[in-house]
């Protein structure tokens, strides 16, 4: 029998490598910069870039004085990291009571997504400050965060939900045959399952998450975009101001991915 060779490879050729891709970045974000640049120049906007680090710091006899803007990030991330706790707790508790056996319970879970997920997040967000707020002394940063909370909890319960329910019903049945108990057979068998299909999803809403609490400058909780509009509103800075907002917020969001990358890399492994 004649020996096997191989077939001869081909050259890979220069509109399939790397260069192609890098090539397309460099084309695509070379022709944002020139239509920005090109339209603030038609509007005879002024480019006031060395007005800008003041607002991210600046000393004062020796003393760190954070700006607005750093003010503002900070209250972003602390709406950020409670909102993503009490938004997983809620997607949790309300995929449970849709998986219940009680009847008020699944009701009680249905009627929550459907009310929140057929109206307006803004909406929500007004009736949260004006009505609910007043009668249960509700702080307005705590009517953002729950807000935006519930909302984006009726999300995460169907991811959850469906995650969990991605487990053969065989794995319960094996769990519940050697004596496990619930609490046992989702620690051991299902989760360890189902959380790494959860996690890419569940990335996504706690992404919108960090998104969404720009809309708290709808009742002056002084986070990121509301400082971005004050300082708007004191320099007329549009320009500078929104393109530094955005790559915060793009910053937040792509660190927040990379945390969960590394969380699902570990889990991943660990299973």
């Amino acid at each position: 029998m004649s020996e096997l060779r191989k077939p001869p490879s081909r050259p890979v050729k220069w509109w399939n490598s790397r260069w192609l891709d890098v090539s397309q970045l460099v084309i695509f974000f070379g022709a944002l910069i020139w239509f920005t640049l090109n339209g603030a120049a038609q509007m005879g906007y002024n480019w006031q870039w060395y007005r800008l680090p003041k607002y991210f710091w600046k000393v004062i006899d020796g003393e760190l004085i954070w700006g607005p803007l750093m003010d503002g990030l900070f209250v972003t991330l602390e709406i950020g990291l409670y909102g993503i706790i009490i938004t997983l707790l809620i997607g949790l508790t309300t995929a449970m009571l849709r998986m219940s056996q009680s009847w008020i319970g699944n009701v009680v879970a249905q009627v929550y997504l459907e009310a929140i997920r057929n109206t307006p997040l803004l909406v929500q967000m007004y009736v949260f400050y004006f009505v609910f707020a007043p009668i249960l002394e509700i702080p307005r940063f705590w009517v953002g965060v729950l807000c935006i909370s519930f909302f984006e909890g009726t999300f995460a319960s169907e991811i959850i939900r469906a995650g969990i329910l991605s487990v053969q019903r065989g794995q319960w049945e094996a769990g519940t045959s050697i004596g496990l108990s619930r609490w046992n057979i989702y620690r051991y068998i299902v989760l360890p399952q189902a959380v790494p299909l959860m996690l890419p999803p569940l990335t996504g809403v706690l992404i919108n998450l960090i998104k969404h609490s720009a809309i708290v400058s709808v009742i002056a909780v002084f986070d990121l975009t509301t400082q971005g509009l004050d300082i708007i509103a004191d320099t007329f800075m549009s320009f500078e101001i929104w393109l530094t907002v955005a790559a915060m917020y793009l910053g937040i969001t792509i660190a927040l991915s990379l945390l969960v990358s590394i969380l699902e890399w570990k889990v991943r492994g660990r299973h």
